[in-house]
């Protein structure tokens, strides 16, 4: 008897030992599949959503006005319309590099920035302080980065007392087209100098590439749980830039309607031909379409699934210069729906500019019927 009980005694020690194991296994693979996801990136996730329905005002990114602080300056009359159109965040491109090197002081242009945080405090809006078109590239990025980073701090050390919530910071509009780890390494630089100062703020951070979403999808996120992933989505390029004279012969080729259309496809302008604007010409047949849209976006929402960190599209729109009203309504709306449908928050370029959604100043009476279709406002906002 005494043996019996020492064999069963063994036998339940190695089923115990058996089923520890296999409790460790289950919950390894259960933690693999399901990770903790820290309290700072799920208020980032939160935070996000929050800049979801956004449009960016280009005011004091418009180098080329003659007067850059009163041109196209937004007033409380502005504010008020995009409260009413529904748009919940705004994004503001800043030119900080242009106002240095016309030895404007960065307290004058700061000045016009409090006025800003001022009115979406009012108005209920989240806003976006973009840095926007610096110089770095691959040749300088060692003197360039700490650049950023003196403006940043200066930012940083001024609006620290801002809320978190309503306040973000973009890092860097569209990193040209560079080395993917130079670019970010420099972001890493960046946000880690921010954070001696400011460890709440949710900082926003694209790839290199003008934020492409494929130099994204290549890359691993950065060691920081306070971040939101942006993408610039602007295709196809071939519609959404037709005529624009600063990208060059590549978008030459005018009169292209979305979607794809064979009995009103434009010929080739030859301008266009020998650059890559002739095969974005002939994949326009496949890419023209709200399918095509889909297709691409979710390389990025894979992406942002795969490492589970938030994303926004911080820039989609079309030139309204040659682009045909009722295609431009198509686009925008196809993208708000499928980045709806993606769960990714967008950001609309642009307010006012050569991207306006209006046909004519900004106004209820200049807002096409279909555009108002496109942004979903119904009167009721």
């Amino acid at each position: 008897m005494k043996k019996v009980i020492i064999k069963n005694n063994c036998v339940n020690r190695i089923a115990c030992m058996v089923f520890v194991t296999l409790l460790i296994i289950v919950q390894a693979i259960i933690a693999k599949s399901n990770p903790i996801v820290s309290p700072e990136r799920l208020l980032a996730f939160k935070r996000a959503k929050s800049l979801d329905n956004g449009v960016s005002i280009s005011w004091l990114d418009q180098t080329w006005a003659k007067d850059i602080f009163k041109d196209n300056e937004p007033t409380k009359t502005d504010f008020e319309l995009l409260k009413t159109l529904g748009f919940k965040s705004i994004r503001l491109p800043v030119a900080f590099v242009f106002f240095e090197s016309k030895n404007i002081p960065i307290e004058n242009v700061l000045v016009h920035i409090d006025e800003v945080i001022k009115l979406c405090r009012v108005y209920g809006l989240k806003l976006i302080i973009d840095y926007h078109y610096g110089q770095i590239n691959d040749s300088n990025y060692l003197t360039e980065t700490p650049k950023i980073i003196n403006t940043w701090l200066i930012l940083t050390k001024r609006y620290k007392n801002e809320s978190a919530d309503n306040l973000f910071f973009e890092l860097y509009n569209e990193p040209p087209h560079m080395n993917p780890v130079i670019w970010k390494d420099a972001a890493y630089n960046i946000a880690a100098a921010i954070r001696k100062v400011d460890k709440k703020r949710t900082l926003i951070v694209g790839a290199s590439n003008f934020n492409s979403i494929y130099e994204l999808s290549r890359t691993e996120r950065l060691a920081d749980e306070n971040i939101i992933y942006t993408v610039h989505f602007y295709e196809p390029f071939l519609f959404t830039h037709q005529g624009a004279d600063w990208v060059g012969d590549q978008v030459a080729t005018t009169g292209v309607t979305f979607p794809y259309n064979a009995e009103n496809f434009p010929a080739i302008n030859p301008k266009t031909k020998g650059t890559w604007g002739e095969t974005n010409y002939y994949q326009y047949r496949t890419d023209g379409n709200v399918q095509s849209l889909t297709d691409k976006l979710l390389i990025i929402k894979k992406w942002a699934t795969k490492y589970d960190v938030p994303l926004i599209c911080g820039e989609y729109g079309a030139y309204s210069k040659y682009g045909d009203l009722d295609s431009r309504c198509r686009y925008i709306k196809a993208i708000r729906q499928t980045l709806k449908k993606l769960n990714i928050p967008g950001i609309l370029w642009d307010y006012s500019g050569s991207f306006s959604i209006f046909s004519g100043a900004p106004s209820i009476q200049n807002l096409p019927d279909c555009m108002k279709d496109a942004i979903g406002y119904t009167g009721k906002n």
